[in-house]
C-alpha cells in the first residue's frame, strides 16, 4: 500500500514563527538545507522523516499535529461562501481553493472574513441610514459568528481552560458531583436556593445567593452551579484567554466569556483523562457516560467532540445540534466532515429524522461526496419547560466519526460496515454538493453545468452534467 506523503508547509511556517527563528536557523536545527526547507514550507516537497524526528527531538513538537490541518474546513467554508450569487460567474475551481487553503490559510480566512462582512452589510442596508446617523456608528461583524469561529478553529479544545477544570475536579474529589458542588458553594459563602421559575440561573453578587430553577433536570442544575463557579473563581484565566483571542467587539468578548465558562463547566464535570478512559472502557456509550458523570446525553456528546488534547487525543468526532427548521445551533467537527455555515444541513442526514423517534438513538452509515465514510448517531434532546404552560424546546443532536473507528463504538455493533450499499449518500449543503441525482436537492450545485430539457422531466427539473 502506498504511503501517503505529508505536506504541511503552513504548519512548518507556524512552528518556525512561534519559535522566532529565521529560515536559515530553523533549517540548521532540523538538519536540512535552506532551499529544502523553503520547498517544504511552500508545499513543493513533502515533510521528510528527518524533519519529523528533528521536530520531536529538538523542539518537543507533537508530530501528530503536522497531519492535522484546517485546510479541509477552510475549503468547505470557502466553497459555501462562493455559493453566494455574487460569485455566480467567477467561482474558482476546487483545486485552486485547496491550494489556497494549504499554502495560504491566512489569506483564506481573510477572504471568509471579507465575505462575512459583505453579507452582514447587505443584510443591514435597510437600516443603514439610521446606523450612519449615529455618531461613531459602524457595521460590526456578528458577535455570535465571531465566537463560533473562535471555537471552530481552536478545534473546540481550549487547553489552559481544560487543564484548569481537570485540576478543579480533582480538588472536589470523587462522588456525586451535585453534592460536591453544593458543599463547594457553601464553603465559598454562597447560598444555594431552588425556585419554581423559568429563569435558569440567577446570582445575586451582593447577597451571595445563587438561585436555580427547580423545573429543570438535576444535571442541568449541577452544570449551572459549575458555570457560576467558573465565572467567580476562574475569572483571571477566562480573561487571559479572551485577551489572546482578540475579539473585535465587546459583545463578542462577552459571549465568548460565557462560552468559556460553559467549556470549563463541562470539562470539570467530565475531567479529561477520567472521561477519556471511561469513554474508551464503555465504547463511548452515551447513556453509561451520562450516568457515570451525572450529566446529560447532550453534554456527553459535546464533550466527546472536545477530546483533542495533544498527546492524549480521543476519537475525532463531529457534533452538531439542529432545531426543527434544520438550522444548526451548535456545530463542531474534529473530522474531515464540515457543516454548512450558511443555511441548513443535508436533509438525508439522520439527525433530521430524530424528531420522528423521540427517546431513541438512530444509527446511520453515511458517505460524503469526497468518498469518506462515517457512522452517525442521532437522537432528539427536546427540553420541556417543567410545567404545563411552558413551551418545549425541540432539538436533535448528531455525533459521529469516520467508520474506521467503528470497532470502538458500541453503536456500530451489528452494522455491516464492509458492505458498500449500507452507506447512504449525504452532503454538506446543496450548493456545494455535486451529486448529480440526489432526490432531495433544493438548488443546483455551484460548480456543475445544468441542462434544461423542456420535453423531459425527471426527479429534478434539470440535469446536472
Amino acid at each position: 500500500m502506498a504511503v501517503q506523503k505529508l505536506y504541511a508547509g503552513a504548519k512548518l511556517r507556524e512552528i518556525r514563527s512561534r519559535l522566532g527563528l529565521t529560515q536559515k536557523d530553523f533549517a540548521a536545527k532540523l538538519g536540512v538545507s535552506l532551499p529544502y526547507l523553503n520547498q517544504m514550507e511552500n508545499n513543493n516537497r513533502p515533510v521528510s522523516t528527518t524533519v519529523v524526528l528533528a521536530l520531536a527531538q529538538e523542539f518537543g513538537q507533537d508530530v501528530t499535529e503536522l497531519g492535522h490541518s484546517d485546510a479541509e474546513r477552510l475549503v468547505t467554508d470557502m466553497r459555501e461562501a462562493l455559493a453566494d450569487p455574487v460569485f455566480a460567474d467567477g467561482a474558482p475551481p476546487l483545486a485552486d481553493l485547496r491550494l489556497t487553503a494549504s499554502n495560504a490559510p491566512a489569506l483564506a480566512r481573510a477572504f471568509l472574513e471579507l465575505h462575512r462582512a459583505y453579507r452582514q452589510t447587505h443584510e443591514r442596508l435597510a437600516s443603514l441610514d439610521e446606523a450612519l446617523g449615529r455618531e461613531g456608528a459602524q457595521l460590526q461583524p456578528s458577535p455570535w459568528e465571531e465566537v463560533r469561529d473562535f471555537f471552530h478553529y481552536c478545534d473546540n479544545y481550549i487547553d489552559a481552560v481544560d487543564r484548569a477544570a481537570e485540576h478543579f475536579a480533582a480538588q472536589l474529589g470523587r462522588g456525586d458531583p451535585r453534592s460536591a458542588m453544593t458543599r463547594f458553594l457553601e464553603s465559598s459563602g454562597i447560598t444555594l436556593r431552588l425556585a419554581r421559575t423559568d429563569v435558569l440561573r440567577h446570582f445575586d453578587s451582593d447577597a451571595r445567593i445563587l438561585t436555580l430553577s427547580s423545573l429543570v433536570p438535576a444535571e442541568t442544575q449541577t452544570f449551572q452551579m459549575m458555570l457560576q463557579v467558573a465565572l467567580l473563581h476562574q475569572d483571571a484565566l477566562l480573561e487571559a484567554t479572551l485577551d489572546l483571542a482578540r475579539f473585535q467587539s465587546d459583545a463578542a468578548r462577552s459571549i465568548a466569556k460565557i462560552g468559556l465558562a460553559n467549556y470549563f463547566a463541562g470539562a470539570a464535570l467530565m475531567p479529561y483523562r477520567a472521561f477519556l478512559e471511561t469513554a474508551q472502557d464503555t465504547r463511548h456509550d452515551l447513556e453509561l457516560l451520562a450516568g457515570r458523570f451525572g450529566t446529560s446525553i447532550e453534554q456527553v456528546a459535546h464533550r466527546l467532540s472536545t477530546l483533542q488534547r495533544p498527546g492524549a487525543k480521543g476519537i475525532p468526532f463531529f457534533f452538531v445540534r439542529v432545531d426543527q427548521a434544520g438550522t444548526i445551533t451548535k456545530r463542531h467537527s474534529a473530522t474531515r466532515l464540515q457543516f454548512a455555515r450558511f443555511g441548513g444541513a443535508c436533509p438525508l442526514w439522520n439527525v433530521h429524522r430524530a424528531f420522528e423517534t423521540p427517546g431513541r438513538f438512530l444509527r446511520q452509515l453515511a458517505e460524503t461526496p469526497d468518498g469518506v465514510r462515517y457512522i452517525s448517531l442521532a437522537r432528539d434532546v427536546s427540553k420541556p419547560g417543567g410545567h404545563f404552560d411552558a413551551p418545549v424546546r425541540r432539538y436533535a443532536i448528531a455525533l459521529g466519526c469516520e467508520v474506521r473507528h467503528a470497532a470502538a463504538l458500541v453503536y456500530a455493533d451489528g452494522l455491516d460496515v464492509s458492505r458498500d450499499s449500507a452507506f447512504e449518500p449525504i452532503g454538506i449543503s446543496c450548493r456545494i454538493c455535486d451529486r448529480p441525482n440526489c432526490h432531495q436537492r433544493s438548488v443546483p450545485p455551484l460548480e456543475r453545468r445544468l441542462t434544461i430539457a423542456p420535453n423531459h422531466r425527471g426527479v429534478l427539473p434539470y440535469q446536472v452534467d
